[in-house]
């Protein structure tokens, strides 16, 4: 039979498996599930979720409301802002020339490299096992498809597929493909919001 949830707080759940070095901080609400790793000074906002396995490194930081689905790899010194998805198994990378050791054949320590990081704004969607590349970032509201390889920057609202990944449309707060009823006027088909786009950039209509 497992262990019940151990509970931070008056609504903060953590399960027994779950790592939270000292030094980390997870916010009023958040769920930490089984076996996930929070590494010291990495912050976790407020009602996030952390799923089966999800790792967070050293300085890494998670804003509220986000969603870090199972098996999902954050490595610092990534930021993800508000309301932000990470599907299962996602990978956020963080060395641009990786290498286990250096050209003369040492072990690299933490003083042989500079770690860059996956910034994701807020509300943006990033799918399974999608892996983003850094230094990238993804903008706000935009939606990365299951399998993607991100190695350049994604626009507000850009919805983006494949390896690597390009963009095929665009998408509103909803997540649901926008429709075009103009050259430069998109319509969200579940929520009716207007977007205008302009010299290649999405802005809602005001």
């Amino acid at each position: 039979m497992s262990r019940p949830p151990t509970r931070r707080g008056a609504d903060t759940v953590v399960a027994p498996t779950a790592s939270i070095e000292d030094g980390a901080r997870v916010g009023p609400g958040a769920q930490v599930w089984d076996q996930c790793v929070v590494r010291t000074g990495a912050e976790v906002g407020a009602d996030t979720i952390l799923g089966r396995g999800v790792y967070v490194g050293p300085g890494a930081r998670i804003g509220e409301r986000c969603k870090v689905q199972n098996q999902a790899l954050v490595y610092e010194p990534a930021v993800l802002e508000d309301g932000v998805f990470i599907g299962p198994a996602v990978v956020l990378t963080n060395d641009t020339y990786p290498r286990a050791v250096t050209p003369d054949g040492r072990l690299k320590g933490a003083e042989d490299w500079e770690a860059v990081g996956v910034t994701v704004r807020e509300g943006a969607a990033v799918g399974a096992r999608a892996v983003c590349v850094a230094p990238v970032t993804i903008g706000r509201w935009a939606s990365v498809g299951a399998g993607s390889v991100v190695t350049r920057d994604v626009p507000d609202h850009a919805l983006v597929v494949g390896s690597p990944a390009r963009q095929v449309g665009w998408v509103g707060r909803s997540g649901v493909p926008l429709v075009s009823d103009s050259h430069d006027r998109w319509i969200c088909p579940r929520s009716g919001e207007v977007y205008v786009e302009t010299h290649g950039r999405l802005e809602e209509a005001r």
